[in-house]
């Protein structure tokens, strides 16, 4: 089969590698149709690793995913041979201590899609996933919504996770498709105003487009500042969505007493800083957001039911063969890109 492999920094080709096959009663194999081009996935393509997690060459990436259920293990029950899914990506041991506990996004053993070290990415004609990890469609579910509720589930859980009151107002501060994610889920679980940022103008179009109560580049004007005008009071919650130490200063600022930041971008540097004493006597309160928790289902419910529309979110399409096209443009910024989609193979 053809797969598309990392071989160096900005450096991908498409190699011929042999197709997988089922390894346990529970596994399925899956012939990708569209796979998401994400934010990590470009960490890995421009600097080669996020952290400790180092590529080794060549390498698949890609977590994104949807396709068609091509065979399963005689053990499967909850998909069959031409059933169209959604793929979560995280496949979690379901034995440890986190799992047993309801954390199975950190569990001890965890083997992520497109993550060095644990387990090849989808960017690739075929792929075998256990079945606890693919998700039958409902007839009004195309594949590219499929994939796209991947990193929606990521803005669900840290909706979620955050405990939101219903007309909350809150910040999101990098209008990216996981802060886009955060918007939408926000909106369908009940937040008041959103106000939003980002340095890209396009992003910050369609954010209003999508339902944001304002938007705001920080390279054109002091954002805090436009903000608590309108908000005096300040914000209950932000979502630090772009992983930039200017952002997360900006969001102990924008937060009232007893607000919490939920930290959700992948920064770069290894270390950030907070202005502690302003934390403390504020009582802010801080939760990182690790990926997503059981959200997949739920995604791809509040999308067959129509409370989200995530497809403005796809800006631009490529065949596998021009990926290398798309991660530039992605890593790049180039065209008003928001999510590339690689058209693996056609339903």
């Amino acid at each position: 089969m053809k797969a598309i492999k990392l071989t160096g920094l900005r450096s991908m080709q498409i190699m011929t590698v042999p197709d997988p096959v089922l390894q346990d009663d529970h596994d399925v194999l899956i012939r990708m149709t569209t796979v998401g081009v994400c934010g990590s996935d470009i960490h890995y393509y421009r600097t080669g690793c996020i952290g400790k997690q180092v590529v080794k060459y060549p390498f698949t990436v890609g977590h994104e995913g949807a396709g068609i259920v091509e065979k399963t293990g005689k053990a499967v029950t909850r998909v069959r041979p031409g059933d169209r899914v959604a793929i979560d990506p995280a496949m979690s041991c379901r034995k440890c201590d986190q799992c047993l506990s309801g954390r199975p996004h950190t569990c001890r053993k965890l083997r992520f899609l497109g993550c060095p070290g644990q387990a090849e990415g989808c960017l690739s004609e075929f792929i075998v996933m256990p079945e606890t990890n693919c998700f039958p469609l409902k007839k009004n579910v195309s594949l590219e919504q499929a994939a796209i509720s991947e990193p929606l589930s990521i803005g669900l859980y840290a909706v979620k996770l955050s405990k939101l009151q219903k007309g909350a107002a809150i910040g999101i501060l990098g209008s990216g498709p996981i802060g886009i994610s955060v918007l939408l889920t926000a909106k369908a679980y009940g937040a008041g105003k959103v106000y939003m940022t980002d340095k890209i103008d396009e992003r910050l179009a369609l954010a209003a487009a999508m339902g944001a109560t304002w938007t705001g580049n920080p390279l054109m004007n002091d954002v805090v500042d436009a903000m608590v005008d309108v908000e005096p009071l300040r914000l209950d919650a932000v979502f630090e969505c772009c992983g930039q130490q200017e952002a997360m200063d900006q969001a102990i600022e924008l937060l009232k007493p007893g607000g919490k930041l939920m930290i959700v971008g992948i920064p770069e540097a290894p270390r950030v800083s907070f202005p502690v004493d302003d934390m403390r006597h504020r009582e802010i309160r801080i939760q990182n957001v690790r990926r997503q928790c059981d959200c997949v289902e739920e995604s791809l419910d509040l999308i067959g039911r129509g409370m989200v529309n995530a497809d403005p979110m796809v800006t631009h399409r490529f065949p596998l063969s021009h990926t290398a096209e798309a991660f530039e443009m992605v890593g790049d910024y180039r065209d008003g890109v928001m999510k590339a989609m690689i058209e693996v193979s056609e339903e």
